[in-house]
């Protein structure tokens, strides 16, 4: 009965976003770390790659018609999901100039990719905390 509440509606989806957000931030926190070593590639995953898993995810719960069927993501070649977690194969990014000393970073472009996972991990934990608040206030029967 308690896997049917918190394996339902958004909870599962909203867990999966907050494993993906908080792993993919060690990748960027990485790139940080990184962004004066020569030679030094930076690497990151597919934000909209990870999302379209989701999706097929939720579209395939949706079609069984029932509403506590577990969530089934198939992992891609960037993120491979277990029962309790997620595992993040990044892969280098070519997007910015090279400079004399092999490296492309762009310190303007982490700091956005590093703000933007936060804000959506922030997204999913208060919409997390939301949902879970409102199954204990179900569960004690008070207002």
């Amino acid at each position: 009965m308690i896997d049917g509440l918190t394996n339902s509606d958004a909870l599962p989806v909203l867990e999966r976003l907050m494993q993906f957000a908080a792993k993919r931030q060690d990748v960027i926190a990485n790139n940080i770390a990184n962004i004066s070593t020569p030679n030094f590639q930076p690497t990151d995953v597919s934000v909209s790659g990870f999302q379209e898993q989701l999706r097929e995810a939720v579209d395939a719960r949706r079609a069984t018609g029932a509403a506590n069927v577990d969530l089934k993501v198939q992992d891609s070649e960037e993120v491979a999901l277990a029962k309790d977690g997620l595992t993040l194969n990044p892969t280098p990014l070519g997007e910015n100039i090279l400079f004399h000393d092999g490296n492309n970073r762009s310190m303007e472009s982490l700091m956005q990719d590093m703000v933007e996972n936060l804000m959506a991990f922030r997204a999913a934990s208060q919409l997390h905390k939301s949902r879970i608040d409102l199954l204990n206030t179900a569960i004690r029967e008070r207002m």
